[in-house]
């Protein structure tokens, strides 16, 4: 039998590396930790079908055979990317799970998503900090030049590392309700506070065995691939589990970010602004 598909998806510096490090400890769970290319070649087989003629000349001829087909064999791919793992279930990160939702319920309508989420200040000063320490290198998406506060306007914009997650954040509200059943909303800040308890309400909502964990021994498991994203946003991993330092953030660019963004605000960190 298959193992039970998890995903691990949301905002950036939001706690997915520290996440599947916890994850991990799960016997029933295999969890690589690091961010996997599953989801964006699903999404690409599925540019790649929408524009190949002879793939659309057979959907004229039995469409319902031929799509069929297709999400066969897309099932098949997304089961066989770790159909050796002999466990319960098996943990793949990629924050675009959340945008390719319905297209994962789809084709595995078990899955299941954890959504990393964290006070979008923090958010920002986390990648504001990286970049005071990297000051020599620029951003993958070329980002050095601007001012913090042209920064941090660019990185929320709508297809940047905080803004493109934001968007399909935004965009849950719309889901079906059977959809949004497969979502497992986790913020950062309550992890870092309450890692045993937090860990427990996950497992019973993954449905399986109770584990205790031992945020004082966690596995560090393989390296993130940190060149992908020119140095910037290095996934340190830790032996313990350590709450990091609050970033003292401009209060011009805070304001900016709680006004931009006060639907955030209001669906998940009521009370906090």
């Amino acid at each position: 039998m298959h193992p039970a598909f998890i995903g691990v998806t949301g905002l950036p510096r939001a706690g997915s590396t520290l996440l599947c490090q916890l994850l991990a400890q799960h016997p029933e769970i295999h969890c690589e930790g690091h961010s996997s290319p599953l989801c964006n070649t699903l999404l690409g087989i599925r540019r790649m079908v929408s524009d190949d003629s002879f793939f659309l000349s057979q959907l004229d001829v039995s469409f319902e055979t031929t799509y069929a087909n297709l999400a066969s064999a897309m099932q098949g791919f997304l089961r066989g990317w770790h159909h050796d793992c002999g466990k319960r279930a098996v943990v793949d990160k990629n924050r675009a799970w959340l945008h390719a939702v319905e297209m994962l319920l789809h084709i595995e309508p078990e899955a299941r998503l954890i959504v990393c989420l964290r006070e979008l200040g923090q958010i920002y000063g986390s990648i504001e900090a990286q970049h005071q320490r990297t000051i020599l290198v620029d951003f993958i998406d070329h980002l050095a030049d601007f001012d913090r506060f042209g920064r941090a306007d660019m990185l929320f914009a709508k297809d940047k590392i905080i803004g493109a997650p934001l968007i399909s954040l935004h965009a849950v509200t719309d889901l079906p309700k059977r959809v949004q059943d497969r979502l497992y909303f986790l913020r950062y800040e309550d992890l870092m506070q309450q890692p045993a308890q937090c860990m427990s309400h996950i497992y019973a909502w993954l449905g399986l065995s109770p584990h205790a964990i031992n945020p004082e021994h966690l596995p560090l498991g393989i390296q993130e691939s940190d060149s992908h994203y020119h140095m910037k946003y290095l996934h340190k991993r830790s032996g313990q589990i350590v709450e990091p330092k609050r970033h003292d953030i401009p209060p011009r660019i805070q304001t900016q970010i709680e006004t931009a963004c006060s639907w955030f605000y209001k669906l998940y960190y009521p009370g906090v602004r």
